[in-house]
């Protein structure tokens, strides 16, 4: 295989997962890098766990992130249809020829049978997998069973005694008996196929050259593996991913974090930092540097430089490296997604919006707090017990006062008059540092700590702020 083809291949069973939006970056990233195709999948075999609309959903959010795709079910392609749900014939075509050669068989055991079944082995400390009792079935007797309309599945039917060996583009060599996979189902007895065949067949004939996929799923390949020798495929490069962890080792869980892109989005985090973030989740360049645009990334990624071992998901981290997106992107862009936090007819003076968010993005972390930062330019919040004491002291009043004297004469649109005023007020008053500055904060934004004076008085306005300062003394 020549080409760069790549899948993602999402179930729509809900939202999208960090590990699965890990996933589809990776392979995004690899087939830009390589000028390859990235296409989009929809796996939607298991009818019973299939929620309404999820599939749109993930389109949805993989585009915001910037994760686009040369062919799927939205836009098409040459090996249209890209949703399996469409593609049921191909796939009964295919294990009815595995059944003709005898590589795969009739299984006619009910759900209370395996149950028993596993039960027993497990009583025994026997590893639990299928007996194939119904692997001896005569002809006659599946004949039989089927015309009479007994529910079966379809199981494909492992070698013995065959070490399967094949080459992971993360792991190197990996070994694994066959005797530690069962006799998979292929086909369910409500005629959908389950994910390993439908994979193996649509990877074949969508001619992907590397399956890029999540740790869980090496476990499998052997099945993988043996069903393109049963087909006579070439099979793809094999490239798992290593598992993201929570910051106690254990899998990524909803336990421990948020799991669902969306709601990260939700909180407030940008798509820039998300991408950045996640990207280094078993990946790092060779410089070792922590930010990257997603240019930069599809530049620089390469599966040399994934790690063989778990990484861990920092959420702490994460919120770091978020804040340092929301001071670096153009202040234009930042005010426009974090609009959606503020009411209305606070955004409507564009000047004094942006002068806002300027001044709350430099203290910020997340989108909404901009918001709730800014809600102290736009009206007064009650003081704690510390500041208004603070406050309270004759110090404070006497800058306050002295201050507010002084502004009511002045241009507050000229931030050199402001700077003069108040090197004059601190001469006069004899009072500087926090105890000058600390009291105006205070009075202003109810805030210790803020933007400079001509930042904030041209945001609040000269009638709100004196009549702010006139409160306190």
């Amino acid at each position: 295989m020549n080409n760069i083809r790549v899948r993602f291949a999402p179930s729509p069973t809900g939202y999208l997962h960090i590990g699965g939006m890990r996933t589809a970056l990776y392979n995004y990233l690899f087939a830009r890098k390589m000028d390859g195709a990235c296409i989009l999948r929809i796996e939607d075999t298991d009818q019973n766990r299939e929620v309404e609309g999820a599939a749109e959903n993930l389109v949805k959010v993989l585009h915001e992130l910037g994760i686009d795709f040369s062919e799927s079910p939205i836009i098409g392609g040459k090996h249209a249809p890209y949703t399996q749900s469409e593609r049921l014939e191909l796939y009964t075509e295919h294990a009815q020829r595995l059944l003709n050669e005898n590589k795969a068989y009739h299984c006619f055991c009910s759900p209370e049978t395996l149950d028993q079944m596993r039960d027993e082995q497990q009583a025994k400390g026997e590893a639990m997998k299928y007996d194939r009792r119904c692997m001896s079935l005569s002809k006659e007797d599946v004949q039989s069973k089927l015309d009479a309309g007994t529910e079966h599945v379809i199981r494909l039917r492992m070698p013995d005694d065959r070490k399967f060996v094949f080459e992971d583009i993360v792991r190197g060599e990996v070994e694994i008996d066959a005797d530690q996979s069962d006799d998979q189902v292929l086909i369910k007895s409500d005629g959908f196929p389950t994910y390993h065949l439908a994979a193996v067949v649509d990877d074949h004939y969508m001619e992907i050259s590397h399956v890029i996929r999540g740790d869980e799923w090496l476990s499998s390949t052997p099945k993988h593996v043996w069903l393109y020798e049963c087909f006579g495929w070439e099979a793809p490069k094999w490239v798992h991913l290593p598992l993201i962890l929570n910051t106690d080792r254990s899998k990524l869980s909803k336990r421990m974090n948020d799991v669902a892109v969306e709601s990260y989005f939700e909180r407030g985090f940008l798509k820039e930092a998300l991408i950045n973030f996640v990207a280094l989740l078993g990946w790092h360049a060779a410089d070792d540097r922590e930010f990257y645009s997603m240019d930069e990334l599809c530049e620089a990624f390469s599966f040399e430089r994934v790690s063989k071992s778990g990484a861990v998901f920092d959420q702490t981290k994460l919120i770091w490296m978020n804040g340092q997106y929301m001071r670096s992107l153009p202040l234009e862009e930042i005010a426009e997604r974090a609009k959606r936090w503020f009411n209305e007819e606070d955004t409507k003076d564009e000047s004094r919006y942006l002068k806002m968010v300027e001044a709350a993005r430099q203290r910020c972390s997340l989108l909404p707090e901009i918001a709730e930062y800014a809600a102290n330019f736009l009206s007064r919040t009650p003081l704690d017990e510390e500041n208004q004491e603070m406050i309270s002291s004759e110090d404070a009043k006497k800058v306050l006062e002295d201050m507010h004297n002084r502004i009511v004469d002045i241009d507050i649109s000229d931030a050199d008059s402001i700077n003069q005023m108040t090197k004059d007020s601190i001469a006069a008053t004899g009072i500087k540092g926090r105890h000058f500055y600390t009291p105006l904060r205070l009075a202003l934004i109810s805030q210790p700590q803020g933007p400079d004076l001509p930042t904030t008085l041209q945001i609040i306005g000269k009638d709100e702020a004196l009549a702010r300062m006139k409160r306190y003394f």
